[in-house]
This record gives structure tokens, sequence and C-alpha cells, in this order.
């Protein structure tokens, strides 16, 4: 390995293994959540239901206690990018919220997010959201063996510049996962292809684009977790973790390893 591939760490099959049961915890979990939103709940019952669900699981979340987050789950409604840290707030009828969600299963982590509607939503709201998850699986596809990270970063910028005007975020990226939740590298939603470390069997990464109606330009607020958009944008952010076999691309946390989707795009399906 190089010096780009510096503290990345490269899992074993049977490490993936454990990460794919992580996956499913998570995916499970938020498609848990997914069901439980609607008018009139906070984001602490979700949080609680989250925890529940985790832990009935025997998995761990991988967000509580995380640098002293309260939370099991990040809760980022609207104008809030990442990191809302759940509390009292009452979702309402035509609201967006980003629901992340981390557990860890005999020490190995999985990580993912969805953004959700609330009852009736905008048509621009709507787009925001497609476009989003549709620039992350565009990411996912792009990745092969042999290739670089930044592969994966130039295919979500140019998918999410294709379909509109839109801000991505900078200072907030994918990473590397495995026996911790954020590790070397870096995956940005944006860039030149054919850069970063080399893409090869046992990385595993953490893919994660967060886009706005608006700027890319983004505020931390007073709680020092909270990430809101500078111009009151609204925002979406999905994501997923995955990894690549030499038979093809496994998504760890998506219910199906991510199959219905690389089928449609077009990239072999590299799951067990």
């Amino acid at each position: 390995m190089g010096l780009l591939d510096r503290g990345v760490e490269i899992k074993t099959p049977d490490q993936i293994e454990a990460m794919r049961r992580a996956g499913l915890v998570v995916g499970e979990t938020l498609e848990v959540l997914r069901g439980a939103v609607r008018a009139g709940i906070s984001t602490k019952e979700l949080d609680a239901i989250a925890e529940d669900t985790i832990r009935g699981k025997g998995a761990t979340p991988s967000f509580l206690g995380y640098h002293g987050f309260p939370g099991s789950i990040c809760a980022s409604v609207n104008d809030e990018v990442v990191h809302g840290i759940p509390g009292e707030r009452v979702l309402a009828d035509g609201d967006v919220i980003s629901i992340d969600c981390g557990a860890i299963v005999d020490g190995w982590h999985g990580d993912a997010a969805i953004t959700v509607p609330v009852g009736e939503v905008s048509a621009e709201a709507i787009t925001l959201m497609e476009v989003t998850e549709a620039a992350m699986w565009r990411g996912i596809a792009a990745a092969r063996l042999g290739g670089r990270v930044t592969d994966i970063s130039h295919a979500i910028e140019g998918y999410v510049r294709r379909n509109g005007r839109f801000g991505i975020l900078e200072e907030y990226v994918g990473h590397g996962i495995g026996s911790a939740m954020h590790q070397p590298p870096n995956v940005p939603n944006y860039g030149r292809p054919g850069k970063g470390p080399k893409i090869v069997e046992g990385l595993a990464l953490a893919i994660e684009p967060m886009i706005s109606l608006g700027t890319k330009e983004s505020v931390v607020l007073d709680d020092e977790w909270t990430v809101i958009t500078a111009d009151g944008s609204w925002a979406a952010h999905f994501e997923h973790t995955m990894t690549v076999t030499p038979t093809g691309v496994w998504v760890l946390t998506a219910l199906d390893g991510g199959e219905e989707m690389l089928e449609r795009l077009g990239v072999p399906f590299g799951g067990r």
C-alpha cells in the first residue's frame, strides 16, 4: 500500500461478514423508523424506538455516547443537514427528517441514513430526496476493485450537477468504516476521479451525500452538534455502508445487499 493508503483498515472476509450483520441491524432499524415517522411524533420518541430496536437485535448503538453524543440516532429536520440531536421537537406535516443510524455487532460497525417525508411535502423536497438518494447509488455503483476512492466522489457530483442546481456540502463527507465508525479514507461527494486510496478487497466505505436546495455552506449550532445550511435551505442525507468483493459490489446496510438497485444500474452484485 502507498502513502495515500496509510491508516486504511482492510478487513478479512469473516470481518466483512460481521459488518454485514451490523449492517442488517442498521437497515432493519431504519425501516422501523421509516414506518414510525408521522406528524406528531417527537425526535426523542424516534430515538427511543431506534435504541430499543438495535438492542433488541443484540447490537449496540454506535452513536450513543460517541464523543458525548446523547442519542442513538441523528435526527435532522428540514434545514438541519446532519448530527441533529433527538429531543422534544415534534414533526409536522410537510417536514422532512434525515435519520442517521449506526450499530455495532461483535466490534464491527454499520452506518446508514435515510431522509423521510412527513405526510405531504413539497415537490422540490421530493426532488431533493430523490436526487440525493440516486446520487448515493451512482457513487456506490462507481466503485470497482483497482479503482480509486474519488471515482465514487466524481459519480456523486456528476449525478447531482446533471439533475438541478443543488448545494453539495463539502465539509461533511463519507468515510472508511470497520472496527471504528469513522476511519480513513475520507470519501468526498465531489471531485475528480482517479484520486485517493485504491479500492481493494476488504475496504469498507460509508457513502453519504448531503445535498441542499441552496448553498453548500453550513453552520454548527450552539449545541456543537447540529449542522444547518447557512442560508436556511432544506437538505437531504442518504448513506449506505458498502464494500467490493471479487464478484462485485455489496451494500452491507441494504436489506437485499443492494442487489436490486445494482442490477438496475448494470453493476455486478458481490454479496453472499
